[in-house]
């Protein structure tokens, strides 16, 4: 057998990107797969139960038409720190070599465990999500707003000699969000809002690449990228003395990173002779986030005590696979994820102790978008659920604080996500991983402040 064709050439070096189909995004966030819901304290507070529906900057996150409903000029600026943990443990992750013909040397097949360290504890690093935004009444019937997030961001870290190291060694993942928004009260009681999703994503991912041979040493690909991008969203909310209704459909953004490829660290002769480790500068990466549309509302049961219910339909097929193009004498490449749509249920209480403080507190449920024979360690992501309490103090009658503690729970899952490197080629090397997400769990704590003027 004999490796001397520009074909398979390309098909060596382009399948070397297959092994990496989890590499632009991870997660274990505190929302389905790599999603950061705590775009508000106040909302963390009772488990974003309420948001759609309740007018207010602090929900213009979940509906541009909250800021409707305020009068005069408001403002807030928050912080929450999450801090996951979790256990991602091997159970039999194995490589298969196939049997190779190097000059009159046979090579046979191997299958081997993939050695190196089986047991990982909290992977994915504790970080603080910032948010904050503003917003005016002009007049009656118009009201404008700007909101600042980051709803997709982590950054993860294994062992370098990780039993995961072939699907997941660093993941560095910002996203961060400007949202101008405009809202209408075409008729009392009813404010109708846009709002432009302006995203900026910054990634620095990376992997091991398996050797050929099982005498070779283990490569090492990273990718990096950036770009600018453009979504909206819609919202509608109804309020009256007993019930805030809302709705809302934020859209896909459709992500064009620019960004480069880098291979490095094969010695096997059949990659040095085919020069696998290079730097492809101007690699694109096209994805396209989740689609989600919240419908929601809030019952005044009596003057102390709000009842919050939310519905969150999260359009992860958008997900489907990063299209890598622009790759030079590799060629084109599309990784596959099967992501499916998720839903998210939470369901909250607010309780006005006394003229200064309000107490809150909720608990979602939230599936997870990843399905059986898709998870990998990069993203080890499951079913969870959340529990949250809250408060509002008023230190003065323009100033408000508000404080948010909750724990989410996570299901243990198998990663058994089965992948290959120089797919479709006679070296092609299978990964059958095999692990378990054990006692995972993320806790969040935040604080904000709130100002009307």
């Amino acid at each position: 057998m004999k490796f001397n064709s520009n074909k398979t050439k390309r098909l060596v070096t382009t399948s070397i990107l297959a092994v990496t189909a989890g590499l632009f995004f991870a997660a274990e966030a505190n929302a389905g797969a790599f999603y950061l819901q705590e775009q508000s304290v106040k909302a963390n507070g009772r488990a974003w139960s309420g948001e759609v529906s309740e007018a207010g900057i602090e929900q213009a996150w979940w509906n541009p038409a909250s800021i409707g409903g305020i009068s005069g000029t408001e403002a807030f600026m928050g912080a929450t720190l999450i801090a996951p943990t979790a256990k991602v443990n091997n159970i039999n992750t194995r490589i298969i070599r196939p049997t190779l013909l190097v000059g009159t040397t046979v090579i046979p097949t191997t299958n081997l465990p993939v050695g190196g360290v089986q047991s990982h504890n909290n992977p994915v690093e504790q970080g603080v999500l910032p948010t904050g935004g503003i917003a005016k009444k002009l007049n009656d019937k118009v009201a404008i707003g700007l909101l600042l997030s980051s709803p997709f961001s982590m950054t993860s870290d294994y062992d370098p000699t990780s039993w995961t190291r072939y699907s997941a060694d660093e993941t560095y993942l910002r996203t961060f969000d400007i949202q101008p928004m405009v809202a209408l009260n075409p008729v009392a009681n009813l404010s109708l809002g846009l709002g432009l999703n302006v995203e900026y994503v910054e990634a620095t991912l990376s992997n091991y690449i398996p050797s050929a041979l099982p005498t070779g040493t283990d490569g090492h690909q990273e990718l990096r990228g950036d770009g600018w991008n453009v979504g909206y969203s819609l919202g509608a909310q109804y309020h009256n003395e007993k019930f805030d209704l809302g709705l809302s459909y934020k859209s896909a953004v459709k992500h064009k990173l620019d960004g480069s490829v880098t291979i490095a660290g094969l010695t096997d002769p059949i990659a040095v002779a085919y020069g696998l480790n290079k730097t492809v500068d101007g690699a694109k990466a096209t994805f396209s986030t989740p689609w989600q549309i919240n419908v929601g509302g809030r019952y005044h049961a009596t003057d102390k005590l709000t009842v919050n219910l939310q519905y969150t339909r999260f359009g992860w097929s958008e997900f489907d696979t990063i299209e890598l193009t622009n790759m030079g004498s590799t060629g084109n490449q599309s990784l596959p994820f099967g992501y499916k749509d998720s839903t998210a249920v939470g369901v909250g209480l607010d309780y006005k102790f006394n003229d200064k403080l309000t107490l809150r507190g909720g608990l979602q449920s939230d599936s997870s978008p990843i399905a059986d024979g898709h998870r990998d360690p990069r993203v080890p992501d499951s079913d969870r659920i959340t529990v949250a309490a809250g408060a509002t103090y008023q230190l003065k009658d323009n100033l408000s604080i508000n404080t948010a503690l909750s724990l989410t729970s996570f299901d243990k899952v198998n990663i058994d996500k089965k992948t290959a490197a120089y797919a479709g080629t006679p070296l092609q090397t299978v990964i059958t991983t095999s692990g378990v997400l054990d006692n995972a769990k993320a806790v969040t704590f935040g604080v904000s402040a709130r100002m009307t003027f």
